[in-house]
């Protein structure tokens, strides 16, 4: 058994050498990607390609990961796409065609395109392949390594019959070095290269370039086929020093200068504040020519750039240029994302001080309730306080340690509230702000209807005092102190509002009516404020109208009784001693003039209580539609009514939220909808009191007619009779309305307890605009900042007439329309949306500079006029501008002078050390400098290798610059016939 079992213990090792390689796994590897990207077989028959499609058309790529054992490569497919071409049967596939890529060598009418793969400029070509190494990848280096790899998509090629080019990049990236092959029935074109740091001196020039080409092709006829020439020769200009400044100097006699761009207050600046143009180059060519007819060797040259027959232009731009719109708009978007405070900011001393102005107003809160006052009531006013303690604040704070600048402080407060010029030294004052104000509302009212995008931004129209906040802010933040400067400029403004509104000053600068819920928070607080400084005028006028009619009665009463006057006189002042109107006006229970006991009047009325009188009612407005009261024939009152109470956004939702939180349940609903019937009950109140003997029909005729069901009804007589009666829903048990009726007293409006407390949404208000950080004030002037950054853009817009920034500016103020109106503002989108408003600029900035520098002189024709502007707007938008007429062309002749310029500046510098001798061996000085770029390609059809095989494409690309000089050749042979 064990001898049996022995040879099958042993184990036999056999090598197989039909196993693949690593570098046969990267070959099938190759050939498997040309096959999925469909790269197989002949590709010879497509039409010639039009001029200037290599930069016009659109080009594809697509890539794939491959391995080489451990190492990545990424092979990438470049192609130009092109429309699918009818088969009209004038393309025939020839067995022996050329590849086209061959085809692409000797085609002229892409020469030297300005934007494409650095492979199409050098070969023509119009689709190949290329490997490259994967990133983090050492690049091909070694001889050995690049042999290697040419050899597998040589062997590609061959095995799958692909007519593509195909090129593996070697050496360092930065060097752009590639070698490649392209193979086809019977041949193949190699693609090679050379790269140096500097130019060989024998090679400086087109005859030394031409020897080259012809000892690589090794032809042995002779003579040989003409080579034919293109050449190309780039110029720089960076010298601008001949033109004016992008901004004009600064003006340090004015309050504002001092600094470059600097504006007025209620602008915001515009345009670079350095060069946005930082190169023009200029390319002069000369598309076709043959050998013999240029000379261009290391004594003389014939290539005049004046003489070349095409000139183009494009232009270099500064990368991020300083401008001054983007730098404003940033800076106070920076703002936004600051966390301090006030108090943080401007230090503990003076929020020590803002706490004992506090104490003082507290303190003349208390004693103005107080049943007795030791002092006059004029000297324990809040407004007097609040100025005592603002003197206090400024007695204390030396100014040099002011954030802000004393005189630029009031210049702000001035442009903010320019009524407040006239009310020191008017007597009617307290009238002027009203008539500024309805300028600023006529305003107002003229900009909407001409401009409705601060509707779109929810901001503020542009003549209202938010919106002058926001620039003055953004201006003050930018240049005269930053987050310090806004912080006190916003205490000040706050502190000029407590005024207004305690010396009854209308703001300047808002809309009246209640809070415009279109515009922003901000803003409809401040329209809130100037409603509640209204209700507060017109009740003290109503004060005053009543005191007069009063104290005329009182005088004639005196002639007849004067004890009695004075015994009630001395009556009113011992139940209220120290007390004034305005005291009233800040109390929890305030009724409208209302200065005896209402037990009279407020007993609840009864239905048709006939004991009401004409003479007792009060607050008639008007007759209404000429009809009567339904149980008299007196005529029914339109009654005065208060006013419903303005409210802004934050605090509709807050009653939205106490509403819901009432729930569903029958006590909830019940209570919500007295909640929200107080208006009803006091117009009911009111109605009561125009019209004495009412009943709810009546109420219900003039406040809900269509509640009042009128119908004709036959009665016993056979008469038709008109009779109405209550609509369904009232008589609904439980109804609101006639729960309402039946609790109302009768009360004129000016007697009952107002529904706007205006002295307390006043208070809110302004302890609202008293707490907000700098963070949140500028996150609320947010909208307002880019409403104006926009309006800035178009203004200046305007000017240039550019049509695709017109549309730009379209797409960003739609877009800022979705970001500014949620409530809660994605600053990571408005940064964004910044750095969009910011490129528009850039865009603008350039356009005026291209246009100071093409100006015509005066005199000039107008159709060369014509042909600048849209030479100059090409130039912003495409690549590279043709120069209609070279150097003899309008374009062209200021393009020579600015390069004439630019040489007289440098000789004033330093003598020009020239490389090379003047063109035509002339003394004079050039107008153009050494060319920066020259570029010379060479082609030509010869049999290679031997004088019997077919004539093939041969190539040769040609760079020269001060540090590289690029040979890139594209040599065909015979595979065939060699």
């Amino acid at each position: 058994m064990a001898a049996d079992s022995d040879p099958e213990s042993e184990v036999f090792e056999i090598t197989d050498f039909t196993t693949a390689s690593e570098w046969e796994r990267f070959v099938s590897r190759v050939e498997e990607v040309l096959n999925d990207w469909k790269l197989i077989g002949n590709s010879a028959g497509r039409s010639t390609l039009g001029k200037g499609i290599y930069t016009s058309g659109t080009w594809g790529e697509k890539s794939q990961e491959i391995n080489f054992a451990d190492f990545k490569f990424h092979i990438t497919h470049y192609f130009l796409k092109q429309e699918s071409e009818k088969d009209d049967g004038q393309d025939v596939l020839e067995e022996d065609s050329f590849p086209l890529a061959m085809q692409d060598l000797l085609c002229m009418n892409n020469d030297f395109p300005p934007r494409a793969h650095c492979l199409v400029r050098w070969y023509g070509i119009r689709e190949f392949v290329v490997i490259s190494p994967g990133t983090n990848c050492e690049a091909i280096i070694s001889e050995s390594k690049c042999n290697l790899l040419l050899s597998s998509i040589s062997i590609s090629l061959a095995n799958s019959g692909c007519q593509v080019p195909m090129f593996v990049q070697i050496q360092q990236k930065w060097r752009r070095m590639y070698a490649g092959e392209c193979q086809g029935p019977g041949v193949r074109t190699d693609f090679e290269m050379v790269h140096l740091r500097k130019v060989p001196s024998q090679y400086n020039h087109l005859s030394g370039l031409l020897d080259i080409f012809k000892s690589k092709i090794g032809s042995t006829l002779s003579p040989l086929p003409p080579v034919i020439i293109a050449i190309r020769f780039t110029y720089i200009l960076q010298d601008w020093q001949q033109h004016s400044w992008p901004q004009q100097p600064p003006d340090f006699d004015t309050l504002l200068g001092g600094e470059v761009g600097a504006v007025e207050f209620g602008k915001l600046p515009f345009g670079a504040c350095e060069e946005p143009i930082s190169e023009l180059h200029l390319a002069t060519t000369w598309p076709h020519l043959t050998e013999g007819i240029v000379v261009d060797n290391d004594v003389y040259s014939d290539l005049d750039p004046l003489q070349a027959p095409h000139w183009s232009v494009r232009v270099r731009t500064a990368e991020n240029p300083q401008c001054l719109l983007g730098d404003f708009l940033t800076e106070f978007f920076k703002l936004c994302c600051r966390k301090e405070s006030t108090e943080e900011i401007l230090g503990r001393g003076l929020a020590e001080e803002e706490g004992k102005e506090n104490s003082d107003i507290s303190s003349a809160l208390s004693k103005l309730t107080e049943p007795a006052a030791t002092v006059p009531i004029s000297r324990l006013s809040v407004s007097s306080m609040v100025h005592s303690a603002r003197k206090h604040i400024r007695r204390r704070r030396h100014i040099d340690d002011s954030p802000l600048n004393t005189d630029i402080l009031n210049s702000v407060l001035l442009y903010l509230f320019p009524d407040a010029a006239v009310e020191k030294s008017s007597e009617n004052s307290k009238k002027k702000p009203a008539q500024s104000n309805s300028n600023a509302c006529g305003k107002a009212e003229q900009d909407k209807k001409s401009d409705n995008l601060y509707l779109q931004l929810k901001s503020a129209p542009s003549d209202s005092l938010t919106y002058r906040l926001a620039l003055c802010i953004c201006l003050v933040n930018y240049s005269y102190g930053g987050l310090r400067a806004v912080a006190h400029l916003w205490q000040e403004f706050v502190l000029e509002l407590r005024y207004r509104w305690e010396n009854n000053y209308l703001i300047y600068g808002l809309a009246g009516g209640p809070p415009d819920l279109r515009c922003c928070l901000l803003h409809q607080k401040l329209q809130m404020l100037n409603c509640c400084i209204e209700r507060k005028r017109a009740r003290d006028e109503a004060r005053k109208v009543l005191e007069g009619s009063k104290e005329s009665e009182r005088k004639s009463s005196s002639h007849q009784s004067p004890r009695p006057a004075q015994e009630s006189s001395t009556s009113t002042k011992e139940a209220y001693p120290g007390k004034s109107w305005d005291s009233w006006s800040d109390s929890e229970d305030e009724f409208f003039e209302c200065l005896s006991d209402q037990g009279d009047t407020e007993v609840p009325h009864t239905e048709g209580n006939e004991g009401g009188s004409k003479n007792k009612a009060e607050g008639r407005l008007h007759p209404y539609n000429n009809m009567t009261l339904l149980n008299s024939t007196e005529p029914l009152y339109v009654p005065v009514t208060q006013e419903p109470a303005p409210m802004t956004e934050d605090l509709l939702e807050e009653q939205s939220e106490v509403l819901a939180k009432l729930g569903s349940s029958a006590e909830g609903t019940h209570l919500r909808a007295r909640m929200q019937s107080a208006c009803l009950l006091s117009d009911m109140e009111s109605f009561k009191a125009a019209n004495p003997g009412c009943f709810l029909e009546d109420f219900v005729r003039w406040y809900s007619p269509r509640d009042y069901v009128v119908e004709e009804v036959v009665d016993e007589m056979d008469n038709k009779v008109v009779k109405g009666e209550l609509s369904a829903r009232m008589k609904i048990p439980g109804n609101m309305w006639v729960e309402a009726w039946e609790t109302a007293r009768v009360t004129p409006a000016r007697r009952q307890k107002r529904l706007f407390d205006d002295t307390k949404e006043a208070e809110k208000v302004l302890h609202y605009l008293a707490v907000q950080k700098p963070a949140d004030l500028t996150g609320s002037l947010l909208p307002c900042i880019l409403h104006a950054g926009i309006l800035k853009l178009k203004e200046e817009e305007l000017k240039e007439d550019i049509p695709s920034v017109k549309k730009t500016i379209q797409q960003a103020t739609s877009q800022a329309s979705k970001l500014l109106h949620p409530p809660n503002h994605d600053y990571k989108k408005l940064e964004d949306f910044i750095n969009q408003l910011m490129a528009i600029e850039t865009v603008i900035t350039r356009a005026r500079s291209l246009k100071a520098k093409f100006a015509l002189c005066e005199g000039e024709k107008e159709d060369d006029r014509e042909e600048l502007e849209k030479f100059v707007s090409s130039l912003l938008e495409e690549p590279e501008v043709v120069v209609n007429g070279a150097g003899q062309g309008p374009a062209g002749s200021i393009i020579r002078r600015l390069f004439v310029n630019a040489q007289k500046a440098a000789l004033l510098e330093e003598d020009t050390v020239r490389d090379r001798k003047p063109t035509g061996g002339s003394n004079k000085t050039s107008d153009f400098p050494p060319p920066a770029g020259r570029e010379i390609l060479l082609r030509t059809c010869v049999p290679r290798p031997a004088p019997y095989s077919k004539a093939l494409p041969q190539r040769l690309f040609c760079v020269l610059m001060r540090e590289e000089f690029r040979l890139a050749g594209a040599f065909s042979s015979d595979t065939s016939f060699f």
